[in-house]
């Protein structure tokens, strides 16, 4: 098991299935190829100094997943993974209790990638609202390690998992959308343009090459729901981007699991007025925008704006009782959903003695 990064990082163990013992360096060089495709997608390729990954090596007894090539194939794997999950070739699954005992080896798991040994088409995302008995992880993402489109599979499988995103894709024969509503925030049973969920969004030009906008057809049914776009990665691998709408989902659960600011002293503890307070910013990228202010009881500190290390006295905070505060918060033009940008915003706060 190796680590990378820092504390308050979301923490994604990648898991092996179907790799042996002796197989072990083929799933590190498998997900380390894997995720690094998976990363140089919007907005995963900006956030991931969100990201703390790590590996655990996963044995399995034998080589392979069931379910390849052909239905009737069983192998003895450490997660029991295997295609044909409720009848449907490319549906991989798993046991997730499985999955809790090898996940808990990394601490304080988010998110859980599941790497299968396997050349076949699939994946499958799996989101928690309730982490499974045992378990500290809301989601789990499959994905096979060398089908050429694993990685867009590993991609869209994440956006159920950390954005909670709904397919946009229909099913001929489904017909019309049967629930008053969706949880998700790329599905509206409206096509009343102003009354979407991403109405700050209509008319722009987006990175799928499509338009901003209410087209009919989604979340496997094909009228009375609508999605923001003609295509995404939530739609069809043909398209290797999510559309506005999907990225800041995918945004918003970037921050539900991880801090843009993070300090050495402890918050919350009674400080001198001449201890330096310094705070560290994730290394986030592109679309990012991160922005660090100062607070002295609430009032912003302009002159201090974006540095990394004061003293309470540089402040103007000398008096015992007075509440220093660092607040980022991300400007990315990427969200426009007041409620996201509350989400991508965290402070640390201490009080001079």
């Amino acid at each position: 098991m190796s680590s990378h990064g820092a504390n308050l990082r979301a923490v994604p163990p990648s898991l092996g299935d179907g790799y042996t013992a002796a197989q072990q360096a083929d799933f590190r060089a498998d997900a380390q190829a894997t995720l690094d495709s998976v990363f140089a997608i919007e907005p995963y390729a900006s956030y991931r100094g969100l990201f703390n990954i790590w590996l655990v090596d996963t044995a399995s007894a034998e080589s392979g997943i069931s379910g390849d090539p052909t239905a009737g194939v069983v192998r003895n794997t450490a997660l029991s993974s295997y295609f044909f999950c409720e009848d449907t070739e490319r549906l991989l699954c798993l046991d997730t209790s499985k999955v809790t005992a090898y996940a808990n080896q990394a601490p304080a798991s988010d998110i859980v990638f599941v790497i299968a040994n396997s050349a076949k088409y699939g994946g499958a995302g799996y989101s928690f609202p309730t982490p499974p008995a045992g378990a500290s992880y809301h989601g789990v993402a499959t994905m096979s390690s060398d089908n050429a489109q694993s990685y867009l599979i590993g991609a869209h499988e994440l956006g159920h998992s950390i954005g909670n995103l709904a397919d946009e894709y229909q099913y001929a024969g489904y017909g019309a959308y049967p629930y008053p509503s969706s949880e998700s925030v790329n599905i509206s049973v409206t096509p009343d343009l102003g009354a979407t969920k991403w109405y700050r969004w209509l008319g722009e030009q987006d990175p799928t090459g499509s338009v901003i906008g209410a087209y009919e057809g989604g979340d496997y049914y094909e009228t009375g729901v609508y999605r923001p776009t003609s295509t995404s990665l939530m739609r069809t691998l043909a398209s290797t981007e999510f559309n506005h709408v999907g990225r800041e989902a995918m945004i918003k659960g970037f921050y539900a699991y991880a801090d843009a600011v993070t300090s050495t002293v402890p918050t919350g503890t009674r400080v001198r007025a001449n201890q330096k307070l310094s705070v560290r910013l994730a290394p986030v990228t592109g679309l990012s925008g991160l922005k660090l202010t100062w607070y002295v009881d609430g009032k912003p500190v302009t002159r201090a704006a974006g540095r990394l290390s004061v003293t309470p006295a540089e402040l103007g905070a000398t008096r015992a009782g007075r509440r220093i505060t660092a607040t980022v918060t991300d400007t990315t033009a990427a969200v426009r959903d007041p409620a996201v940008r509350a989400a991508a915003t965290n402070s640390l706060s201490w009080q001079v003695r």
